[in-house]
């Protein structure tokens, strides 16, 4: 709710009180907030995203961390590859990059925003190619679509021309928010959707994290105000010969064997695993963390099942200190290097 005020209308009220015009304005704002009847007032976030080539390595240490005596096997035998990366910058000058955790890997920026805000993306595409920046689970027009460029009304952002940019409107509204039994925070992938078969598999994969309205840290911090840490998951094999099974990268977040660093917790922290895949028929997942127990939705498990694009957010609160096991269970995914250590320091 909005709140038209017009301070001539409480003049009465404050006649015998030496306070000015806007003085009397906070006073009313601050009553209504005591009685329950304020709101948080709704943000209009700006990224600066940009498409650009890399080289990347799936396996940058060149060992199998996991199990050092049985090496890379063939998926160690090419490790670089062309891809496509979308990069955060500080603002429309695309001069300065935004730092990524280490545990993000491959994905691009982490987006973030509360239940009524509105994102403006900014988009660069620095490539040779057309891509786009298309969002699950926000609300958009056509022209924000980031997709179906052949359709009516789609526009360039549909499919930016190399060298071009656009920027991309997505309103966050109650239904892109959490439900009645989500947590507090919830993730959408974002990705580009020009060749939507390819684009993925180049690299050009995000997420946009939103939290229920009023459980924002600040009105600068959407992040949820119930949690310690927030990781994101990208579980994910990577095309990269045409088949070929050294050219299979199983990876989380790009990386395979144990090369995926950064998550990194302690006994006792509220930690929440936001959990993504994207890919083929072969991409069916189960995610397994060792030692610890996650809260999937109600239920307790320590195993979380996503197909290709599912999305969803489990809670944990780690009980036992070591470097433990995170990887996928299908087995011959395991074999093929899609596993990492995250480590659960003790508590304070």
């Amino acid at each position: 709710m909005i709140f038209m005020i017009s301070c001539s209308d409480y003049h009465s009220y404050y006649k015998n009180m030496n306070i000015c015009n806007a003085g009397r304005v906070m006073a009313l704002l601050g009553l209504l907030a005591l009685f329950g009847m304020g709101q948080a007032v709704a943000a209009e976030r700006e990224y600066w995203v940009a498409a650009e080539k890399v080289t990347w390595n799936y396996a940058p240490s060149g060992k199998n961390l996991i199990k050092p005596d049985d090496g890379l096997g063939v998926w160690g035998k090419t490790l670089t590859y062309p891809k496509y990366r979308y990069f955060g910058y500080k603002d429309g000058r695309y001069k300065e990059r935004l730092v990524q955790p280490e545990w993000a890997g491959i994905l691009g920026p982490q987006l973030r925003a509360e239940v009524g805000d509105t994102l403006k993306v900014h988009f660069l595409n620095k490539t040779d190619r057309p891509l786009s920046m298309h969002p699950h689970g926000v609300f958009y027009d056509k022209k924000s679509e980031g997709a179906d460029a052949a359709s009516a009304g789609a526009g360039i952002g549909a499919a930016v021309p190399p060298g071009k940019s656009f920027t991309y409107t997505w309103v966050v509204d109650e239904a892109s928010g959490p439900g009645p039994t989500d947590p507090s925070s919830i993730v959408w992938l974002y990705h580009s959707h020009v060749m939507e078969e390819e684009e993925a598999n180049l690299g050009l994969v995000g997420t946009i994290i939103v939290t229920r309205q009023g459980m924002a840290r600040s009105a600068r911090d959407p992040s949820p105000n119930d949690v310690d840490q927030e990781f994101t998951t990208l579980f994910m094999i990577f095309n990269e010969e045409n088949g070929e099974e050294s050219g299979m990268k199983h990876t989380i977040n790009g990386r395979i064997f144990g090369n995926l660093k950064g998550y990194d917790t302690s006994i006792g922290k509220r930690v929440r695993w936001h959990v993504v895949a994207l890919g083929n028929e072969t991409d069916n997942h189960t995610v397994h963390w060792h030692a610890q127990t996650v809260l999937d939705h109600g239920r307790r498990t320590d195993v979380v099942e996503v197909l290709p694009a599912s999305m969803t957010s489990v809670d944990m609160i780690p009980r036992s200190a070591g470097n433990w096991l995170l990887h996928c269970h299908v087995d011959d995914h395991m074999m093929a290097g899609m596993s990492t250590r995250w480590n659960v320091a003790p508590g304070k």
